[in-house]
C-alpha cells in the first residue's frame, strides 16, 4: 500500500519504532475506556506496533509537518465485500477533525482501491465522539444491538454486557 495523504495528514502502514507514539495514546484509560482492551505498558506497546507492523487492517495516522503518530484506523474486509472500520486517537489530538479527515481518505481508498462494497462500524452508545464522527462520515444508523458483546468481567466472572451502535455506508451513497 502506498502512503495516502490528506491536507494534514499521512496514512501509512505501522513500522516498529512506532511505539513510543503508540504508547502514548494506548496508555491513556480514557482514549482506550471504550476497547476491547485495558491500558497498554510500554512492553506492550512495544510489541503491538511490531503486531500492527504486519496487519494489513491497521493504518498508523501520522500529522504531515512531523511525522507525529496521533492514532490509527483499522480497515478490516469481512464477507460479501463489506469492510468494517475502526480508529483510536491520542486524546491530545482529539477535536481537531483528524478523525474525520483520515477516516474520510481510508473510506474514499477501500471504495475505489480496494473494491469495497459497504463499510460498517460498530460503537457503544455511550461513546458520543464516536458516533458522531460515523454520523459526520454520512455513515446511516443501521441498528442498537442490546448487550450483543462483553470485553470485560465483574469481581465474579460474569460478563459485563454491552450495547452496541451499528452503522454503515454503500458505495453508491459514498461515490455519489
Amino acid at each position: 500500500m502506498e502512503n495516502i495523504l490528506t491536507v494534514r495528514l499521512i496514512i501509512r502502514k505501522f513500522e516498529h519504532n512506532d511505539w513510543k507514539d503508540l504508547y502514548e495514546y494506548l496508555s491513556d484509560k480514557e482514549v482506550v475506556k471504550f476497547e476491547p482492551y485495558d491500558i497498554h505498558s510500554e512492553n506492550q506497546a512495544k510489541e503491538e506496533a511490531i503486531r500492527r507492523s504486519t496487519d494489513e487492517a491497521f493504518y498508523a495516522v501520522c500529522l504531515k509537518e512531523n511525522g507525529k503518530l496521533i492514532g490509527n484506523l483499522y480497515l478490516a474486509k469481512g464477507d460479501f465485500d463489506t469492510w468494517e472500520l475502526g480508529y483510536v486517537f491520542n486524546s491530545k489530538y482529539q477535536g481537531k477533525g483528524y478523525a474525520t479527515e483520515g477516516a474520510k481518505a481510508l473510506l474514499d481508498y477501500a471504495f475505489k482501491e480496494l473494491g469495497a462494497r459497504r463499510i460498517i462500524a460498530m460503537c457503544n452508545p455511550k461513546n458520543d465522539h464516536s458516533w458522531k464522527l460515523l454520523e459526520r462520515l454520512t455513515m446511516r444508523r443501521e441498528g442498537l444491538l442490546l448487550q450483543n458483546i462483553y470485553f470485560k468481567t465483574d469481581r465474579n466472572g460474569e460478563p459485563i454486557w454491552l450495547d452496541t451502535y451499528e452503522y454503515a455506508i454503500l458505495k453508491e451513497e459514498w461515490c455519489k
